[in-house]
């Protein structure tokens, strides 16, 4: 029981809606790692049938899909849903998924199953509709816009944003903060309706600093000459 209300607490952490812990047990994403759990220790005892069976039932209710044999840490929250985590992904404890994301594999082509999806470490943080393809790392504490695509390793506390993915410069008192919602840090106060102008306003300011210091190489370079 304590586990459980650790677990509840853990997501009014980071979800400012619940009103109380009763609330959260009728979020999706909570029912879809309780029945990932059963699954997947059905899936280690090769009872491959009956895990998938489980799953099918998980997916039908929750609207995510959960491969029995993913590797999941604690305290792992799905808001809202409609996600997607392959057979090889392997997520570690505190880490927050938005809807519409998906832990894609790759395909085998050498006949070799393998480890075919990403690697989300302690912390990290997926804002909607991002897709995290192939088997790649998701540092400690990284953070992924919404509508990123990710095809590359990213740093220990990172922030990418992009199609594809490519880092983005944070101001030190949002990096230093423990949670960012949806993964994109460019504003204080982050309104989910206007996340695409967040992630413009993000681009933004990286082809300034880009800019500036390209001004300054060229004013460098004039002053030589």
């Amino acid at each position: 029981m304590n586990g459980l209300l650790a677990y509840l607490d853990s997501i009014r952490a980071r979800d400012p809606a619940p009103r109380s812990r009763a609330e959260i047990l009728l979020y999706p994403g909570v029912w879809a790692l309780f029945y990932h759990r059963i699954a997947h220790r059905l899936f280690g005892w090769r009872l491959f049938f009956l895990a998938r069976l489980v799953n099918h039932w998980s997916r039908w209710m929750t609207a995510i899909d959960i491969h029995p044999g993913a590797t999941i840490g604690r305290n792992f929250f799905i808001d809202h849903g409609f996600t997607v985590i392959g057979e090889t992904a392997v997520i570690g404890d505190d880490v927050t998924i938005y809807q519409c994301v998906t832990l894609g594999g790759t395909s085998p082509d050498n006949g070799v199953a393998g480890k075919r999806h990403p690697t989300l470490a302690d912390g990290a943080i997926v804002g909607s509709g991002a897709q995290v393809l192939g088997p790649i790392t998701l540092g400690a504490r990284a953070r992924v816009g919404a509508n990123a695509v990710v095809t590359k390793d990213v740093p220990e506390g990172a922030t990418v944003v992009g199609i594809p993915a490519k880092p983005v410069p944070v101001e030190a008192e949002t990096y230093q903060r423990a949670f960012v919602p949806y993964g994109t840090p460019c504003a204080q106060q982050f309104d989910p309706a206007t996340q695409k102008i967040e992630l413009l306003r993000c681009e933004l300011e990286t082809l300034r600093g880009r800019l500036d210091a390209l001004m300054a190489e060229e004013a460098e370079r004039r002053d030589r000459a």
